[in-house]
This record gives structure tokens, sequence and C-alpha cells, in this order.
């Protein structure tokens, strides 16, 4: 695995992420779903960039193009979600 130190860096951003919108639905009967799709897509976005820069060269990180961002940050095709 290349990268570790940035995919660890988006897992722990997912995490705390995912911490915090648990924690508030664990403590708020009347949960405000209006930030819940804003939150999922901060996860998501993280999830996916950790899984897509696994095998990226460390230039190409640091360079970082607004392509890359697009592409790292979408769901990847290998997962069959279809169970």
């Amino acid at each position: 695995m290349n990268n570790k130190k940035d995919i660890l860096s988006n897992l722990i951003e997912s995490k705390a992420a995912l911490d915090r919108m648990v924690n508030e639905i664990e403590k708020d009967d009347d949960f405000d779903f209006d930030g819940y799709y804003s939150d999922m897509q901060h996860i998501y976005h993280h999830l996916n960039t950790a899984w897509h820069i696994r095998k990226e060269k460390e230039e190409t990180l640091r360079k970082c193009t607004q392509e890359d961002f697009y592409q790292w940050r979408k769901f990847p095709d290998e997962f069959d979600m279809g169970m």
C-alpha cells in the first residue's frame, strides 16, 4: 500500500465526521436531518479518497489536480453493491 499517511488522514477524518454524526443523532431525539446529506457526502468523500489514492504516486498526490480530486472522491467501481 502506498501513501499510508494520506490514507490514514482520510480515514481519521471520515471516522471523526461519522462519530460526530452518530453522537448528534444519539443525543437529540429531534435530530434535524437537514445536514445529513452533506455529512454523508463528507464521510464518503474521505472514504472514497482513501481507497482511490492507495496506488497513486506521491508526486500525483502532491500536485492533485481538480480532475484528480473529483475522480478520487467518486464511489469505487470495484465494489459490487448488488447483494
